[in-house]
């Protein structure tokens, strides 16, 4: 789980992240953060929908490798 600081780091500079939610690249949700408390994060995707995704998730930068899931 990322922290606080590292979220709101995100939040404020506009980084592009991933949320990685299984084995499959298909299912990753790319986009910005737009809020989160203790259990979830909101993500606004590039067509402007927020998605809420649990904390538990992987989360890295967009440009960043995408980790492996196993």
């Amino acid at each position: 789980m990322l922290s606080e600081e590292l979220l709101d780091k995100y939040r404020v500079e506009g980084t592009k992240v991933r949320v990685v939610r299984d084995a499959l690249e298909i299912n990753d949700v790319i986009g910005i953060v737009v809020a989160w408390d203790d259990t979830h994060v909101l993500i606004r995707r590039p067509n402007r929908r927020v998605v809420k995704l649990s904390r538990e998730y992987t989360m890295v930068e967009a440009d960043a490798p995408r980790p492996s899931v196993v």
